[in-house]
């Protein structure tokens, strides 16, 4: 079994990468093959739907992400979304997500957007029948140290590693 993580967050100080890691840390001590992608180090064109599929930036995401059983999109939450960072990703990746799990840890500055990645999530299953862990973990702000470097609350510790369990269950279940 593999899991990709994808850390959407295009900020220096990405606490969306933080859970990503936090959720990597935690897998691989369950000997789960994981890779985490960071969309900082990608330099992705926008989705034009037509030549930029052949970039060579996309057809090298795309190649890592066609070897994930599973994954777990790491995004920060603006204007009650997803960021565009990872929409355009799925954009250009299309078919590569078609059946998969998918799990879903989500940064934000405040509580009141804890189900905006609603939207995102409907979207795959229909789309590209995706099989979406019913488990988010929604982080706010509040959830980091002052330097976003370090989870301090211990609910959400638990949040990724419960995301985490259900996600190896569901993707092990996908598998046989």
């Amino acid at each position: 079994m593999k899991i990709v993580i994808i850390s959407s967050s295009l900020s220096k100080k990405s606490s969306s990468l933080v859970l990503g890691e936090f959720a990597r840390q935690y897998l691989n001590e369950k000997n789960i093959d994981t890779e985490i992608i960071d969309l900082r180090n990608y330099d992705l064109p926008v989705c034009d739907g037509e030549e930029t599929f052949d970039h060579p930036h996309v057809q090298s995401i795309k190649n890592i992400l066609k070897t994930a059983d599973a994954f777990i999109i790491s995004t920060p939450i603006y204007n009650y979304d997803a960021n565009s960072a990872i929409k355009n990703l799925i954009e250009l990746s299309g078919n590569v997500w078609v059946d998969k799990i998918v799990g879903f840890l989500c940064s934000a500055g405040g509580q009141n957007s804890y189900m905006s990645i609603l939207a995102l999530a409907n979207s795959m299953m229909l789309d590209f029948r995706c099989v979406i862990v019913p488990r988010f973990v929604y982080a706010a702000g509040s959830s980091f140290d002052d330097n976003k470097t370090i989870i301090t609350d211990a609910k959400i510790k638990d949040r990724i590693i419960q995301l985490s369990d259900k996600l190896i269950q569901l993707t092990g279940f996908a598998a046989d």
